[in-house]
């Protein structure tokens, strides 16, 4: 420190000389302009004055104090004694050269305290809070500013003040700077509002709303565009708007028809207990109906088909409406079983009445219709249209009767849409190409005219045999692929049109796939077996057309018919085989044409003549199958085999006894 103030003093003195040799060369000049030294001099002296005032007044402005009249007059008279008027010159460019050598040094002198306070930063979170930052007076010195949270498990305070130290040391030269003592606290944390952005103050302002408090978030209040009617309707008629509409209009009404009781008790009552014993004696109860005044009045439906894919959904076709002629013809329908809502899912049309319907097993969005022209038809719910997507050719090649059987068999990678209709061909159709069917057959019995079929059944895990009913009250077995290809045997029983039929497909301990069940016009359902030509059993309690007949997907006895009077039976051939296990008997004398169990085997589907469709429960105790039904189904069909072998043995000794010649 000695040595730096000595060096300052130094160049004090170099100002000085600086200063006297200026006002030397001021005064000769004025001298040999003038002539007289004697006015010169108190000239030369009162600019000096003047010249060392400025002096004086630019070093103050630099911060740099001016030196004492003692201390410039020691200095400067000894220079005034050694510089002459012809010496003047040379030692004044030795003192210019010294100081311009030298002018890279710093010249301070005066105490500067400096303090660095950094802005306030806010920080705001996703939550909603923020923290707000310690006052940074506590921490005067602190180079680094605000503590952030995580000053709570490392300190830094020691490295970060001992190198702020050092700077400031640096940069003021002689100032010593002790930083104050910080102490850890928690930060502050209130609850904020979100910050509003330019363009949100100038929608503020130009909708005013409530003034914000201190607890209230600020209300922006949007302003509404008015839409002109044309322009209503041009977004209205756009394939958007129809998406979204139709699409929302369903999820909308599944909503508004659901009936939920807020008030369940769970921990059950009295009455409870009553009602449940009521309803476990119920075996068929009603449990909702399927009817849409545009859609389904005055149709007749002709086919049903539950998804596999989607459970709840129904698929159901239906013929002409002969009292609307400009409505389509064809109307397929597809209803949500699992809500309250009241109107269809889908709507679908054609312009032929559709006698045939299914869900396409392998293809979700896909439905395939089977028409009254011979067309077959294909909708795809994905597009925003009720007519088919695709269709087939009215040609020789494929159907020219109506299509009153129609199905997908195969499995995910090979699997195709299996057609029959009275015109006795069945043909082989890819999903992906309607324009042509792969393969076709006609259906012959023994070289004579075509099967008219109305209805068939491929046995159980086969895509390859089938039963066929037809129009001439028998029935038929097939072949699609073999030597045996087409029509191979006929068994004989009916005495009218089959009118549905349907092979047994329960799977279960005992195979009993050779078994399938018939309905027919003359009033009876009969059971057969494909190893035997005659029926096993006949079910004659109707006194109608029966007009469809299934077994139940889960329990190997059961199955249900539909007849003309409006009855649905379910029949247990472990139980009884002469009377139905249940019956039920549809309201408004209305004639019930067709029935699909659902896949759980709790429910069934029924359709009417007047084109309503009947959703029934079925009784646990009436649906489930226990653990020895398929022994004891095994043990029924024995008896219906004996049954049946004295049966043909009494109706051969009654025609034995008719054609002998009497004596």
């Amino acid at each position: 420190m000695a040595d730096r103030k000595a060096e300052l003093e130094r160049k004090k003195l170099k100002l000085e000389q600086m200063r006297k040799e200026r006002e030397e060369k001021n005064r000769q000049r004025k001298v040999k302009e003038g002539g007289e030294e004697k006015k010169v001099a108190p000239t030369s002296s009162g600019q000096s004055q003047d010249l060392r005032a400025q002096t004086d007044e630019l070093l103050s402005s630099l911060g740099i104090p001016p030196a004492s009249g003692n201390d410039s007059q020691a200095v400067v008279q000894p220079v005034k004694e050694t510089v002459g008027p012809n010496e003047g010159a040379p030692a004044t460019s030795a003192v210019t050269t010294q100081q311009a050598s030298r002018r890279k040094a710093k010249l301070t002198v005066t105490k500067v305290g400096e303090t660095n306070i950094p802005p306030r930063e806010n920080v705001t979170y996703s939550k909603e809070t923020q923290t707000i930052v310690v006052d940074t007076t506590e921490k005067e010195g602190h180079r680094f500013g605000a503590r952030g949270p995580w000053d709570y498990y490392d300190d830094h305070s020691d490295d970060t003040c001992s190198l702020s130290s050092l700077v400031r040391d640096e940069d003021t030269d002689s100032i010593d700077v002790h930083p104050a003592p910080t102490h850890h606290k928690m930060p502050h944390v209130e609850n904020v509002h979100p910050t509003l952005t330019q363009e949100d103050i100038q929608k503020q302002e130009e909708k005013p709303s409530a003034p914000a408090t201190k607890d209230s978030p600020v209300t922006m209040v949007k302003k509404v565009i008015e839409l002109s009617e044309e322009e209503k309707k041009q977004i209205m008629m756009t394939e958007e708007f129809q998406t979204f509409f139709n699409k929302t209009t369903r999820v909308v009404e599944r909503a508004l028809d659901e009936e939920i009781d807020i008030f369940v008790d769970y921990a059950g009552g009295e009455s409870e207990d009553m009602e449940s014993d009521l309803r476990a004696g119920e075996r068929l109860k009603l449990q909702r109906n399927f009817f849409d005044e545009r859609w389904s009045k005055h149709r007749t439906v002709t086919s049903l088909d539950w998804s596999k894919q989607h459970p709840e959904l129904l698929v159901a076709s239906y013929n002409a409406n002969e009292d609307s002629p400009n409505d389509p013809d064809g109307v397929t329908l597809i209803w949500n079983s699992k809500f309250k809502k009241t109107t269809p899912e889908y709507v679908f049309h054609c312009q032929s009445p559709v006698m045939s319907s299914c869900f396409a097993e392998f293809h979700p969005n896909l439905v395939v219709g089977g028409t009254y022209s011979g067309q077959i038809v294909l909708w795809d719910n994905r597009v925003n249209k009720r007519t088919p997507i695709q269709r087939t050719p009215l040609s020789a090649a494929a159907h020219t009767h109506p299509v009153y059987c129609i199905n997908v068999v195969g499995t995910q990678n090979a699997h195709n849409l299996i057609s029959v209709s009275t015109d006795g061909k069945m043909c082989s159709w890819s999903l992906d190409m309607l324009s042509q069917p792969q393969d076709s057959m006609e259906l012959q019995h023994k070289q004579s005219k075509a099967v008219a079929v109305t209805c068939f059944s491929f046995l159980s895990g086969d895509v390859n045999n089938f039963v066929v009913g037809s129009e001439d009250c028998t029935v038929y077995t097939a072949c699609r692929h073999g030597g045996k290809t087409g029509i191979s045997e006929a068994f004989e029983g009916h005495m009218g049109p089959i009118t549905g039929i349907d092979c047994h497909n329960v799977p279960g301990q005992i195979d009993f796939s050779p078994y399938f069940l018939t309905s027919s016009f003359d009033w009876t359902l009969k059971l057969w077996s494909i190893k035997d030509q005659k029926f096993l059993h006949s079910f004659e309690d109707n006194s109608d057309y029966v007009y469809d007949v299934q077994w139940s997907p889960i329990h190997p006895a059961l199955f249900a018919s539909v007849d003309g009077d409006g009855r649905l039976d379910l029949w247990n051939l472990n139980n009884e085989t002469e009377v139905p296990t249940a019956s039920v008997v549809a309201e408004g004398g209305v004639a019930l044409n067709h029935c699909r169990w659902h896949g759980s085997g709790s429910s069934i589907a029924v359709g009417d003549d007047v084109g309503r469709i009947h959703i029934y429960d079925v009784a646990e105790n009436t649906a489930n199958p226990k653990m020895d039904e398929w022994s004891r189904f095994v043990r029924t069909l024995q008896e219906l085999k004996q049954q049946a072998v004295e049966r043909e043995e009494e109706s051969s000794l009654g025609s034995v006894s008719m054609t002998s010649p009497l004596r």
